[in-house]
């Protein structure tokens, strides 16, 4: 990726020194901005403080006393992901009070979550972001759609952006993607192809072969429509079965039984199982380990449509992966907490994988680039990280006019690996040609190798 240095970088205060929160100070040092983290924990506020050359206070995020001297008078936004709900909440009340800043916290109860309309409103936050929430989210819209690798949706979710691996034999293999605007069709726009080691933003003379995994962009019932026609299943599963009763297998249940799926979710608390059974009538919840083979097998694991391990421990989610795909033709999603051994993972070949920690980071990465850019011409809706973090899609809403804006796309002198994927116009989607132009009030997907774009203008060389 090229990194983009921002002139004009954010004061920020990071409470928690989680593993959300090494995400985010990772990634928002690398944009720029002067990062302060709080911890409890000194021995992680001394590390985090070395490893990122960052101002560290240890201390109770909360206190009036941490906060003022951490330079809270001075933040612009307060960021707070420790691993209580309450304390985040605490953390930016006290912050709105002591300086003039915008607060985001991550708040994962269901009671809570309930109320996070309010409870934003009441709190002025600006965000409330709920990690397990999110990750059920995504499962549901891939069980929704069982032969994609990831979906993610966008333009209020009217569009998406989808995943998929070309099966040998399939008839795009050896197709040029101009060709297939041709011959298959003109409504969906190919973004994204990882061969190997490495990723490409494709051009129309790009050949495509079977192993690829691509990423297009589509109208919803346009993309689903696209897989049926170049032979690719499009139903979605009929039944699942979930291991480990957490906050993410609750939310995930209650979504796949709207959605008319019967779940089963095996849970090792007896008292879990008690809660779990009240909060989803409609399941069948089964009070046993999750990791014994026999137990699998007898709660139907080999004919299975979908299973989705959700233990609190990565390894067994991964080997619990790995017993699916040799006993069964499920459609297998594993949640990774920890994103290490990415290259390890990426070669075991696990299917859809889902990291809460960068679904959350997401969210927050858009709105400060998005507050980063409030004096500029577009401001940021949405924003995914795709292939491993190597490519962004970036959701702008087009402001008011700028050297983009009412230019044929074909006379803009656009950078290299940028792609203008959808432009949506008054609630229309379009996948634009040359001739189309960017308009004041239209939503622009843009696709890029680049990182950083805090303004559709960054688009330009």
């Amino acid at each position: 990726m090229k990194h983009k240095k921002n002139q004009n970088g954010l004061n920020i205060t990071i409470v928690g020194c989680g593993k959300v929160g090494a995400v985010l100070l990772e990634q928002l040092r690398e944009e720029g901005h002067d990062i302060t983290v709080i911890d409890t924990d000194a021995a992680r506020v001394q590390n985090f403080s070395e490893t990122y050359d960052v101002m560290g206070v240890v201390g109770n995020g909360a206190s009036y006393e941490i906060q003022m001297e951490a330079g809270i008078e001075n933040a612009d936004l307060i960021i707070a992901v420790t691993g209580s709900d309450e304390l985040n909440l605490l953390c930016c009340t006290m912050a709105k009070q002591v300086g003039d800043c915008s607060a985001i916290a991550r708040v994962r109860s269901p009671e809570y979550s309930k109320e996070v309309g309010y409870l934003r409103e009441k709190l002025g936050l600006t965000l409330i972001i709920n990690p397990e929430l999110e990750a059920a989210k995504e499962a549901s819209r891939i069980l929704s759609l069982p032969t994609a690798l990831d979906v993610d949706a966008f333009a209020h979710g009217q569009a998406e952006i989808i995943k998929f691996r070309i099966p040998e034999g399939n008839m795009l293999d050896g197709m040029e993607i101009a060709s297939l605007g041709q011959s298959v069709t003109s409504d969906i726009l190919i973004c994204g192809v990882e061969r190997g080691e490495r990723v490409y933003i494709p051009s129309g003379h790009f050949c495509l072969k079977a192993g690829d995994n691509v990423s297009f962009v589509a109208k919803r019932k346009v993309a689903r429509s696209f897989l049926k026609h170049i032979g690719i299943k499009t139903n979605h599963v009929k039944n699942t079965l979930i291991v480990g009763g957490s906050s993410t297998a609750y939310y995930l249940a209650k979504a796949l039984i709207n959605l008319n799926i019967s779940v089963k979710i095996i849970e090792q608390s007896r008292e879990r199982c008690e809660e779990l059974a009240v909060l989803l009538p409609e399941a069948v919840i089964i009070n046993g380990n999750g990791t014994n083979e026999d137990l699998l097998r007898e709660e139907g694991i080999i004919e299975a449509d979908s299973f989705v391990p959700l233990t609190r421990i990565d390894e067994e989610n991964i080997v619990l992966t790995l017993f699916a795909n040799q006993v069964s033709d499920a459609k297998v999603i594993t949640k990774i907490t920890h994103p290490n051994f990415k290259d390890v993972i990426a070669n075991l070949n696990l299917g859809s994988v889902l990291y809460p920690q960068y679904i959350t980071s997401e969210s927050i990465i858009a709105y400060v680039r998005a507050k980063t850019a409030s004096k500029g011409s577009s401001n940021i809706e949405t924003l995914y990280h795709m292939f491993d973090r190597r490519v962004e899609a970036i959701e702008f809403q087009i402001k008011e006019t700028s050297p983009v804006t009412d230019v044929p796309l074909m006379d803009l002198n656009i950078k290299d690996e940028v792609l203008i994927a959808t432009i949506t116009r008054k609630g229309e989607i379009i996948i634009p040609s040359g001739q189309d132009d960017i308009r004041v009030g239209d939503s622009v997907m843009v696709v890029t190798s680049h990182t950083g774009f805090n303004d559709i203008r960054d688009i330009l060389r």
